[in-house]
């Protein structure tokens, strides 16, 4: 009879050892977790520590910039603001026009050697941008569409003077603005004056350009 009642059931596996096993898993996938933590904060410190450096880098070419043209600077020819220089449209040319000016020619001129030693030292170029206000071109005068074309003009003007007076043609070139990104409101004629500007902006060389795939 007793026989009968004996089924043979398996013996349980020790609570510990499931215990066991299970803080096993937990601990590994805190591993886990922590290692991935730990990847996070260290690319996070690079690229802060990236950014750091490219920031100081910056403020270096703007001081040297700034100590380059201090003369021009002091005179009061010529503005500095984030790395870009300003000169006055008024000072250059004459309103809608592209024609050099004999005052902006000499401005120009002033900024040949300090900028010259600039490019040389910190291996750039120049970016020559032309702006004007938001008044439509003088009518009749047929020399300009509008003032994306007048701006293009001016700023191919001083980039060509600054290539005769010794900046290499492969370290120059130039952009048209029109009457976008105005620094002072159209409103007045003081404000249209200040929109009416060139602006000489050094900045890194283009990056060699890509293979052309295959067609």
């Amino acid at each position: 009879m007793s026989a009968d009642l004996d089924t043979g059931v398996e013996p349980t596996a020790p609570v510990w050892a499931v215990f066991g096993d299970l803080m096993a898993v937990l601990l590994g996938a805190f591993v886990l977790v922590l290692v991935g933590v730990i990847g996070v904060q260290m690319e996070l410190s690079a690229r802060l520590d990236d950014e750091v450096r490219q920031r100081q880098e910056e403020t270096q070419r703007r001081k040297s910039l700034e100590q380059a043209l201090a003369r021009p600077l002091a005179q009061g020819t010529v503005t500095l603001v984030n790395g870009r220089i300003g000169i006055s449209g008024s000072v250059l040319f004459a309103l809608n026009s592209a024609q050099l000016q004999s005052e902006g020619r000499e401005v120009l001129k002033s900024l040949i050697e300090p900028l010259s030693d600039y490019l040389r030292s910190h291996g750039q170029v120049l970016m020559v941008s032309g702006f004007t206000d938001d008044q439509q071109v003088r009518e009749g005068n047929r020399k300009f569409a509008d003032n994306w074309e007048l701006s293009a003009q001016r700023a191919l003007t001083v980039t060509r003077a600054l290539i005769d007076e010794g900046i290499p043609s492969s370290a120059v070139f130039a952009a048209a603005f029109g009457a976008e990104q105005p620094v002072a409101p159209n409103a007045d004629e003081e404000g249209r004056a200040r929109n009416r500007r060139v602006e000489i902006a050094p900045i890194p060389k283009p990056s060699a350009a890509a293979e052309s795939p295959d067609e």
